[in-house]
């Protein structure tokens, strides 16, 4: 047993009681009172490891560096040992160089902080747990103020692929305020990282939608209640699901358009009614993945489950129980979910599931997947002004260039926020933004507001080319990156939007190396970066460079775009920006402008 520090939530909702009606778990947390408090060594909590099945933990004896990290110490060590970390750093006992290196670039990430020792020796990435993508107002200001302190260039925060918060810039002493700040406005950045299961996406139009199938919101706070909150406790860290054989991913879709790009994730849910009965639920699709050795698209369970909450969160605890016991534990090349449903097959890995649910006795009935959808449909947009059911209301998609977010632009954000939405704000896994629920006789003063015009980043509505730009991080903060992504994204994107017409979203996606935390694989156009040369005053040298992917779809009927169809072209302007107007011609339509 070990110590990890205690934080109050009043009021908090157990899971572990479990699956009380849902009258809506998604209402009670986003209006919880959360009081913080110091670390408190009066509660124990058990270790991730002591979870794990005998047999796993002897795999894990023999398994890869980093299982062997976390039998030597424990990863959920971190949720207390960073507070005594901080503590000798700002008491001036030890430096952040003197942190073990185990706890530096392994184990603090289970409190969600990611050591950028290569470009930003010291500092961190810190990343929110942000479940269906929705903030407030008051959080956007608290990231605001996060990263401020640590200058424009290192202190910055990014929308991600994954519909939430990272905080770039972070320093080990100043977590403590960090965590605290966070789990007292109802967040957490604990078990977002490494082997945990990372942020749930659901739809960003959970509630707003005419053509919703399912609210996603109340599923992707109880999963994401399910991983992170300790039941006994009531503090955030679970450790039950604090040592998994690799990350784990899981989508929630809430319409036919698939916002949360389900076809990539370990567990994606899509939405379908029952053939027989009509009741609304999910087909299950498992194991899409994007890695540097294997990218791929998930796979049909034959699985269906109804869309209430008791369903889902046993059908993904069943899952993760299997994956966590049985994956592997000494290549973590073959440590994905897609991996172990290969090894059983498809019909003995459902078998196991639902052996697993009905184990638990909550009375979930797992059935064969059902009929999809056949009538035509198309995926619509995000961005700009849509009414929403609700009469008056709309909901405005507001593009944020490549996901980044200065402190002053969080800000704007919030103010926008409070003034038309009610002070919420969604994020979408384009790493763009939605304001929700603005009454329709506001909208013309939102669209000429300051922070929507003149020389401001935001646009709510932008070109088919700009409005659709998703970028990794880059070398800029990644030491795996080979190219700069975001910049030269958002400066690419601008110069093909005044070169060339299209009449229709073209999604270019950007990522720095072949990990494609960028999803190249499943953009109009995907550019990788890759090793290129190009002849300088006579002679061939090394320079910045990409591969460029072509044709992946994401939606209802979504692809995995998986060969590139150019290699080793040098990324700067001069030598990119005619492939890609040959391209967008080509496969796309695309006119050249009238200068």
């Amino acid at each position: 047993m070990r110590w990890v520090p205690f934080v109050t939530f009043v009021g908090a909702i157990s899971l572990v009681d479990a699956f009380t009606p849902p009258s809506s778990i998604n209402h009670k947390l986003s209006t919880l009172n959360v009081a913080a408090a110091e670390p408190d060594v009066t509660v124990e909590k058990p270790t991730g490891t002591s979870f794990l099945p005998e047999e796993t933990v002897e795999r894990a004896k023999v398994g890869s560096p980093v299982e062997k990290v976390k039998l030597a110490k424990d990863g959920t060590s971190a949720w207390v040992d960073v507070y005594e970390f901080a503590r000798k750093i700002r008491e001036g006992e030890m430096t952040w160089e003197e942190v073990e290196k185990a706890d530096l670039d392994t184990r603090l990430k289970w409190v969600g902080m990611l050591h950028r020792g290569k470009r930003t020796p010291g500092q961190f990435m810190m990343r929110m747990k942000v479940p269906n993508g929705i903030v407030n107002a008051d959080q956007m200001r608290f990231y605001a103020d996060c990263v401020e302190k640590y200058g424009p260039e290192k202190g910055v925060v990014d929308i991600t692929t994954r519909q939430n918060i990272q905080l770039r810039g972070v320093k080990i002493e100043d977590a403590p305020d960090i965590i605290e700040g966070l789990h007292a406005r109802n967040q957490t950045s604990f078990q977002s990282a490494l082997d945990n299961v990372r942020n749930m996406v659901g739809s960003p139009l959970a509630g707003i939608d005419d053509q919703e199938l399912v609210d996603t919101r109340e599923l992707c706070n109880a999963i994401n209640d399910l991983i992170s909150l300790d039941p006994v406790t009531n503090t955030r860290g679970n450790p039950r699901w604090g040592n998994l054989p690799r990350k784990f991913n899981i989508a929630i879709s809430g319409s036919r358009d698939d916002y949360a790009h389900t076809h990539i994730n370990d567990i994606g849910l899509q939405p379908v009614k029952h053939a027989e009965t009509g009741e609304m639920g999910f087909n299950v699709v498992l194991g899409g993945f994007m890695s540097i050795k294997r990218v791929a698209e998930s796979v049909d369970s034959d699985m269906w489950i109804p869309a209430d909450r008791n369903s889902v969160v046993t059908l993904c605890e069943a899952i993760l129980r299997i994956f966590r016991d049985e994956g592997n534990r000494k290549n973590r090349q073959l440590a994905r979910l897609m991996y172990l449903v290969e090894e059983y097959g498809v019909e003995k890995f459902k078998e196991a599931v639902v052996a697993e649910a009905e184990s638990y006795d909550r009375g979930v009935k797992i059935e064969d997947a059902q009929p999809a959808p056949s009538e035509p449909f198309e995926r619509r947009e995000l961005l700009g002004v849509h009414p929403q059911p609700q009469e008056g209301k709309m909901r405005v998609g507001i593009m944020v260039p490549a996901g980044r977010l200065s402190a002053q632009e969080c800000r704007d954000l919030a103010d926008l926020a409070d003034k038309y939405s009610g002070g919420e704000v969604r994020l979408t896994v384009e790493q763009n933004v939605i304001l929700p629920n603005v009454d329709e006789s506001d909208v013309d003063d939102l669209l000429k507001e300051d922070s929507l015009n003149g020389d401001s980043r935001f646009k709510a509505n932008p070109g088919f080319i700009e409005g659709n730009l998703v970028s990794c991080t880059g070398a800029e903060f990644c030491g795996l990156a080979l190219i700069e992504t975001k910049a030269n994204a958002e400066a690419l994107a601008k110069k093909l939007e005044s070169l060339v017409a299209v009449d229709r979203p073209i999604r270019i996606h950007w990522t720095g190396c072949p990990n494609s935390c960028g999803q190249v694989q499943v953009a109009d156009i995907g550019i990788m970066g890759a090793p290129a040369r190009k002849e300088i005053d006579g002679k061939k040298v090394a320079v910045p460079g990409c591969k460029i992917f072509v044709g992946g779809k994401i939606g209802e009927e979504g692809h995995l775009s998986l060969d590139p169809v150019k290699t080793g072209i040098p990324i700067s302007e001069e030598d990119l920006i005619p492939e890609l107007i040959d391209i967008l011609k080509s496969e796309f339509g695309a006119v050249e402008k009238k200068k």
